[in-house]
């Protein structure tokens, strides 16, 4: 690791998006209602600019930033790439749907400011960080999740805020435990002394700050929120949860599990194997079932935490375990927007009743839609095929052969609630009137989304050995 110095284009794709996000709120006092739209183009721009930003910053050496409390490597490159990524497919779904809304500005503030708290949660290097990173992308989305002042709105908001703030007390209860236990915040002064401290204190700690990264993650036991919170948010906004927070809580986990955790005391492999289990295979169990298409992804969402988790658990075991980390984290947000990209170009579908005859009506977008979804459970030649195969390599060695075989049950039965949805929608009688109304610029994302999911598996390679050095 080289540079620990206060640069502040260390981290000017941060800065690119919270500048971003303040600027954005001042025109938005400003513009007439009809302009607000200017405010999304503002942040869309500046995600771009950090995209290219993080690209160039990629190509440096391994380092740190402001004292050692933020990384700079291949972990952090490809979150943000990733972050930035989604992040401007999430503006560009939201800016049709909200043109013209009195809180237009705010609802593109808010996006920008929860993606940089998720930024901060995958560079963070120091324990004080990784709880303001977790405050900065939990506050705006709680607001997120309401934004309708509906029922089912309300009803959400306030069930992601009383999940969030417990699971946040606890995080920060964890943090001060491992403060205790290490006399020290900074990771690279945490491994040793951690590896001397009291291992039932460690453990302790350990767990607690554990379940606030779950809780951003959507992985059980901190998941109740997801499919209440999913369901009752607009449709850009649930494609926002349950795509970037991920990326940046499960970037802090492996971090975690690489630095301060690699020599405690901890039974950190079994824990995180055990809510690997739990997750994929709970996630799969409750989507058997559903009706409602937003409610199905956000179980599908649960059970691919649990995917995502394995290459965690086997961090200290597998030198694969941060390249199929980092590739799996790109191909499920691709492919997961995607998805979502579908849901937003026909608003007047909310049940997997009304996709029926979606290929004779809208046949491109049928296409996407099912790319997207048998792109979740794996299907070759999509990139999360790619990834679970590099997720199972993993897992086969670090020594969790058990875990592997499990995943690859757990995708096998995920397939059946993904036909439940693709079947109708090509064998159906059509459903005229959930799907007149399209929204033609999220077709275009999803037909986008679609044909990336397919690109990054088939030409994976090269991103796979971008990140072969991460860990």
């Amino acid at each position: 690791m080289t540079g620990t110095g206060h640069d502040p284009l260390d981290l000017l794709p941060e800065t690119l998006l919270a500048a971003s996000a303040v600027l954005g709120l001042l025109l938005g006092s400003w513009l007439p209602r009809r302009r607000q739209w200017l405010t999304g183009a503002l942040g869309m721009t500046a995600c771009a600019a950090g995209t290219a930003a993080a690209a160039v910053a990629a190509t440096a050496a391994p380092g740190s930033a402001f004292g050692g409390s933020f990384a700079l490597d291949p972990v952090t490159a490809t979150a943000r790439v990733v972050v930035l990524g989604a992040t401007l497919l999430v503006l560009a779904l939201a800016l049709p749907r909200l043109h013209g809304d009195p809180r237009e500005t705010e609802a593109y503030v808010l996006l920008q400011l929860a993606a940089t708290g998720a930024l901060a949660l995958a560079g963070a290097q120091d324990l004080l960080l990784l709880a303001a990173g977790y405050l900065l992308a939990s506050v705006p989305g709680y607001a997120l999740a309401g934004f309708r002042k509906d029922g089912p709105g309300t009803e959400a908001a306030l069930k992601y805020y009383v999940v969030g703030a417990l699971l946040g007390v606890l995080m920060l209860t964890g943090v001060t435990l491992l403060f205790a236990a290490g006399r020290t915040t900074s990771y690279t002064a945490l491994r040793p002394a951690l590896a001397e401290a009291p291992s039932a204190l460690v453990a302790v700690g350990t767990l607690a700050v554990l379940a606030g990264i779950l809780f951003k993650a959507g992985g059980v036991p901190g998941h109740f929120w997801v499919p209440d919170v999913v369901q009752g948010s607009p449709a850009p906004v649930a494609a926002f949860l349950t795509t970037v927070p991920k990326i940046g809580a499960l970037a802090a986990a492996f971090r975690l599990a690489a630095t301060p955790l690699a020599d405690a005391d901890v039974p950190w492999t079994a824990l995180l194997a055990t809510l690997s289990a739990a997750s994929m295979t709970l996630g799969n169990l409750a989507a058997f079932f559903q009706r409602d298409a937003t409610r199905l992804l956000a179980y599908s969402t649960v059970s691919q935490v649990g995917y995502l988790l394995i290459p965690v658990a086997v961090t200290g075991d597998s030198g694969l375990a941060g390249q199929a980390l980092l590739y799996y984290l790109a191909a499920y947000a691709v492919t997961n927007l995607g998805a979502f990209a579908v849901v937003c170009a026909l608003p007047g579908a909310r049940t997997l009743d009304d996709h029926r005859g979606l290929a004779r009506r809208h046949p491109a977008l049928a296409a996407s839609l099912a790319v997207c979804l048998l792109g979740l459970v794996g299907t070759p030649p999509t990139a999360v095929f790619l990834g679970k195969l590099e997720v199972f390599s993993a897992a086969f060695d670090g020594g969790l052969a058990w875990l592997a075989v499990l995943a690859a049950v757990n995708t096998v039965a995920s397939l059946f609630y993904y036909l439940r949805w693709i079947v109708p929608a090509f064998t159906g009688r059509t459903a005229a009137g959930p799907l007149r109304e399209v929204s033609r610029p999220a077709a275009a994302i999803a037909y986008g989304t679609a044909a990336a999911s397919v690109a990054l598996g088939v030409f994976g390679g090269p991103v796979l050995e971008l990140t072969s050095s991460a860990g």
